[in-house]
């Protein structure tokens, strides 16, 4: 018996904020997986090594988490005044599935330094030393980001002391602006309110924020719930029920926004929406062991990212935070206080994070100009990866 040899293609491997993926050119994929498809999606899972009914992605470059279990393609911008096109493909863990609805806010952070190393970008828009401004356009939901990327000597400048909760090591700090993450085309509160009453049948009616900013988001409160808001990990991701109550509280919320028409809908689009509750701030142990003070944080906020509680913050959900954070009545900006919050520091399962929104109300309408936050990212791997070469 014979069998097809693997094929090897041109890959690196990243780390972006607190999110890690395979990172590739589209013009070094092979030919059948340069277009959205079927073979594309099954290169793509078989690269990750889904699906893995063992939930360890052991033959495959996956991670087994919703933060590890991703994949980024990079091309030459195909809009005008911008420099690259980013795609992001969130990869599901036990099935064959590859879910293109949203971004990933954490790998953003990453795009640019690879598009940069790639020679994705022109020359005349590097300087030798100081910042690049990589202007990517992000292909999965039609928006710009702007990633402020540090060089130094030609090269992108990946060390430094900048450290973020959920990343064990320091690295260059990276800034990332998510601009009009809402457009003039959009609702940014699909429901026409800052909050819902929605009800989930066998779990019960609660308060909901419905918002898309970033990523479309369902916020409710901790305690209507029955939670603090300073759980970890394994106070939720062990508990089966728990789960089960979260993604029906998602699945019913994202036909309450529009997004599906039928509950079942749900199962097919794991990357959005997200689901998070959030609480006043308290005082807590992260999951390093570091102490968070009730004194450091404006509010809490733990989110669900396909089915599981994260373990920092989704970057595209903290765009949501601080959107929402920003504009008076939403639940996020009364669990920090309430009134004029134009940057607000949240307390997540590893630690804090800042998120600031220029947030404007124009003919009862409210409109969300940018958001900006801090990430950092850096080449983990670079080379090859090989699959199968009847695998797509």
């Amino acid at each position: 018996m014979s069998f097809v040899p693997q094929v090897k293609i041109p890959a690196t491997y990243m780390r972006g904020g607190t999110s890690k993926g395979v990172f590739f050119s589209l013009t070094d994929l092979p030919e059948a997986a340069q277009q959205p498809g079927a073979a594309r999606d099954a290169l793509l899972l078989r690269v990750i090594g889904s699906p893995d009914p063992y939930g360890k992605h052991t033959d495959g470059m996956g991670g087994a988490t919703s933060s590890t279990s991703k994949t980024v393609i990079i091309s030459k911008a195909t809009v005008a005044d911008h420099d690259v096109d980013y795609l992001f493909g969130q990869v599901a863990i036990d099935k064959p599935f590859i879910d293109w609805s949203g971004n990933c806010g954490n790998l953003t952070a990453a795009v640019g330094a690879f598009a940069i190393s790639n020679g994705l970008v022109e020359a005349s828009r590097l300087p030798e030393n100081g910042i690049a401004k990589v202007r990517i356009w992000q292909a999965n939901i039609n928006k710009t980001i702007v990633a402020q990327i540090p060089m130094r000597n030609g090269q992108v400048q990946e060390t430094g002391l900048f450290e973020l909760d959920g990343v064990t090591f320091p690295a260059a700090e990276v800034e990332v602006e998510f601009i009009a993450p809402v457009d003039g085309k959009e609702a940014m509160f699909p429901t026409g309110n800052l909050i819902d009453e929605l009800e989930v049948p066998g779990v019960g009616c609660f308060k909901a924020t419905m918002i898309n900013a970033g990523i479309p988001t369902i916020f409710v409160n901790a305690e209507s719930i029955g939670y603090q808001g300073t759980e970890l990990q394994d106070a939720i991701n062990g508990d089966v029920q728990a789960l089960q109550r979260f993604e029906t509280i998602r699945a019913y919320g994202a036909k309450h926004m529009g997004l599906i028409q039928d509950i079942q809908e749900a199962q097919t689009r794991q990357h959005t929406p997200k689901i998070a509750f959030v609480s006043p701030p308290k005082s807590y142990e992260s999951s390093s062991g570091k102490e968070v003070s009730a004194n450091d944080v404006d509010l809490l906020v733990r989110a669900l990212s396909m089915g599981k509680l994260h373990h920092a913050m989704m970057g595209t959900a903290a765009v949501a935070i601080g959107t929402a954070a920003a504009i008076p009545g939403t639940l996020v900006n009364l669990a920090a206080g309430g009134g004029d919050k134009p940057a607000v520091r949240f307390g997540h399962p590893s630690g804090t994070l800042k998120v600031g929104a220029e947030a404007s109300l124009n003919n009862s309408e409210w409109q969300v100009s940018k958001v900006v936050m801090s990430r950092s990212a850096r080449v983990l791997m670079e080379g090859w990866v090989r699959v199968p070469g009847d695998c797509f």
